[in-house]
Formats: structure tokens, sequence, C-alpha cells
């Protein structure tokens, strides 16, 4: 324990535990796992040592732990029955980073690609189990959000005795099949989602175009230096998967140019903005790892990329090209400084195909851990029927399915979301036959 805090109705206590880089190899390298405990104060410490855990993981990859400032939404709910536990994943925040200033730490591109072969769910549950050990705790109950639930789904294939019971939120991850199908159905999902948002503001449709061709024919710089291109542009159409996001797109594009000398130009309010969301400085694993989430036998080779051939409507040199979601392409690592040292890297990642498994199919049909999940309807970023599919193989996993949330459900009402999946998650309750 390096920290103990109290502030705005809560107290935390940060931790560092030593894990194995290989959980394959106990005896060999060990990195590091940063972890942050949130309790209420409205536990007095002795009774707080008593609460059972919630494990929460984030989604990603590459993210690293909420830090938070008080207590509200689904942590306020959470608090009042556990003390939570918020990890920064291997890889992210102060969890021996892994980013253009370290990854050549680890030798040339090679090495750093057999390195990463580490930062993947499995090795996160791993993690997590060395953990819950350490902190003498019982099975204790996991709660993953978005990438966090196909954490969740490894967990419960890896080690399901570790867990009391699984909460997912917009998570259940495809159980198989290489990562084209992911965008196969993807692709369709944020189309719609744009047609749907021009519906609500169709002045920013004709916006949208302009900044595109404006992009085209000028060399506008983002603040960091580097030349802002139309396919960065579209990456703000991340906005599009929630509902707690959706409507701040209109207030970015809304402000897009400014009058200069020798006629329009992007403002740099516009700029400023852009910056914060379309570069990978924070989170370079979210790049780097993104498609090999998917990966299983087989390597995943620029899989977003090839699926956008089928669809030009998305392609930059359109006349209304549309905004993207959070497909990773090639050009991220050509494009973007915080991505450009590991290029090299990337492109061996995405030729690997000696991934190993990430689920187990026959552990999930006879799961006996209580599960339950949120499946968020129009969901762009992780599809509603490939979600429904993995529900089917999975026993005790019981579904909410709902068209009033994206996927920031948790951001929009997640006292609420998640009151209502503990109590499909109960324990105590019979298996269905």
């Amino acid at each position: 324990m390096v920290g103990r805090h109290a502030f705005r109705g809560l107290r935390t206590a940060e931790h560092v535990f030593a894990v194995p880089l290989d959980h394959g190899r106990p005896e060999g390298e060990l990195i590091e796992v940063f972890a942050r405990e949130y309790v209420s104060a409205a536990h007095p410490p002795e009774a707080s040592e008593k609460l059972p855990w919630l494990l929460f993981l984030q989604g990603g990859p590459g993210g690293r732990g909420n830090r938070v400032t008080s207590l509200s939404g689904w942590m306020k709910a959470a608090a009042a029955d556990f003390r939570i536990l918020m990890l920064d994943q291997r890889g992210t925040g102060l969890s021996t980073p892994a980013d253009r200033s370290t990854l050549p730490l680890r030798g040339a591109p090679a090495e750093q690609s057999d390195y990463l072969t580490h930062f993947r769910a499995d090795s996160i549950v791993m993690d997590c189990e060395a953990i819950r050990h350490e902190l003498g705790s019982g099975p204790w109950t996991v709660f993953g959000q978005s990438y966090g639930g196909f954490c969740t789904l490894t967990y419960l294939s890896l080690a399901p005795q570790g867990m009391r019971r699984a909460l997912i939120t917009g998570g259940l991850a495809p159980l198989d099949g290489p990562a084209e199908r992911v965008y196969r159905a993807t692709y369709g999902r944020v189309a719609a989602r744009n047609e749907q948002y021009f519906g609500w503001y169709p002045d920013d449709r004709p916006t949208v175009s302009a900044v595109v061709e404006h992009l085209r024919d000028h060399d506008e710089r983002l603040p960091s230096g580097e030349r802002f291109t139309p396919e960065r542009f579209q990456l703000v159409g991340n906005l599009l998967g929630g509902n707690t996001r959706v409507d701040t797109l209109h207030y970015l594009l809304e402000d897009a140019f400014t009058s200069a000398v020798g006629g329009p130009r992007l403002s740099d309010s516009f700029l400023a903005q852009v910056q914060s969301l379309v570069s990978r400085a924070p989170n370079p694993l979210y790049a780097l790892m993104h498609e090999a989430i998917y990966a299983q036998g087989e390597a995943s080779d620029w899989a977003a990329w090839r699926v956008l051939e089928q669809h030009p409507e998305f392609r930059p040199d359109g006349a209304e090209p549309l905004l993207l979601g959070e497909m990773v392409m090639p050009w991220y690592f050509e494009q973007d400084p915080a991505l450009v040292p590991l290029a090299q890297t990337a492109e061996l990642l995405a030729r690997r195909s000696d991934w190993g498994p990430l689920y187990d199919t026959g552990r999930l049909a006879l799961n006996d851990v209580p599960a339950a999940a949120a499946v968020y309807h129009d969901d762009i970023f992780v599809d509603r029927t490939l979600s429904l599919e993995t529900a089917d193989r999975v026993r005790r996993l019981e579904v909410w399915e709902t068209e009033d949330f994206h996927h920031d459900g948790i951001s929009d009402d997640g006292e609420g979301i998640f009151a209502r999946l503990l109590g499909m998650a109960e324990p105590d309750a019979p298996a269905p036959s």
C-alpha cells in the first residue's frame, strides 16, 4: 500500500502489486499493477474492512482506471455494500506503462511485439486473481464495462472460482471467429448512427463535409504540430457512441471555422478540442491491441481496414464521408506522433497468428457463476447481435436488452443499471435448467 486519502465522502487506498509478466512463468520477470480502493466514508474504517470486494474492469483496451473525486452513479450504488477496487490494467496508467517511451526499452519491434502478447485479457485476469489472493479476498463480484466485459468473460473461462458474480455492461464479446466479423457488424451500426445524428442536426452534415474538403486543400495543424487530415477528423465519430456524449459533437462543430487572412480557417478552439479526441497519446495500447483482443489462432491483419473496402460511404475522399467509430487503421501509425515510433510493432502484431484462446466455450456452457449483462440495442461499438449470440452460450447469464442507453450507459444512469444487474445476478438464485 502506497497511500491513503480521504475527501468528499470517500476514502481511498492506493496499492501496487508485483505480478509475473508471463503467468506461465511465475519465476520470471515481474511487472507492477496499480489499483485504487474506494470506500464510502459512511462506513467506519473497522466496518469497511469487512465489506466484500467489487472489482471494476474498465473499458479499453489501453484505458487506465477511473480517477474519481466523489462517489456518484454506479460507484455510489456499489459503495453502499462493497469496497471497490479500480485497476490500472497492465500497461496503462501507473501499471508498468507500455508506450512510445517505454516499449523501446524492450528492444526492437519484434521484441516489443512479443512483450505485448502478455497484455490481453488472459493476463489481466490472472493479475486479478493474484491480487485477490494478496488481498485475502474470497470470490468477489466482478463488474466489467465494454472491454472490461470481454475480460469478465475471460475470467469466467479461466478462473470462475475467483468470482461470486459477474456483471457486464456493453461488453459481451464474440467468443470465436475472425476480427472482421466485428467490423462487418459495427460499420452498419455506425452508418445508422450517423444517419440518426444528421437527422437531429441536419446543418451539421454540410459542416462535416466542409471540414473534410477544407482539410484536403489546406495545411491545418493540431496544437501538437502534426498535420490534421480528413481521415483523422473522421475519428470524432467516437462521440456518436454514447447518449451522454453525442450532442457534444454538435457543440464541437458549431465553431469549426473562423475568418482569417486569405479565407476561412479551422478555429483554434475547434483544433484544441479535436486534439483531445483524436490523439492516442494517453492510451497507445488502444491502437496497438485493439484488434488483438479478438484474435484467437489467427492474424487480425488490419481487419477494420480490410472491411472498410465494403463501405465506401466512410471513405475520406467521398463527397459526404461518414464519421468513423472506434475502428483502428494502419494510418494511425503514420499520423499520430504518439504512435509513429510504434508503427513496425503494430504491423508485427497485426500479422501474428499465434494468439492463444481467450475463452473456454465448454466451461462457459457449464458456467455456475451468476452473471447479468446489459446489452444496448443500438451499441455502435459492441454489436447487439453478436452480444446475444454470446449470451446464448453462457450458462446462468441473464440478459437485459435495452434501447434506452448506448455504450456509455453507466455514465447516463449508472446507479439504476448497476442496481438492476446486481439484482439479476443473485448468487443464491436457482440456475436455469
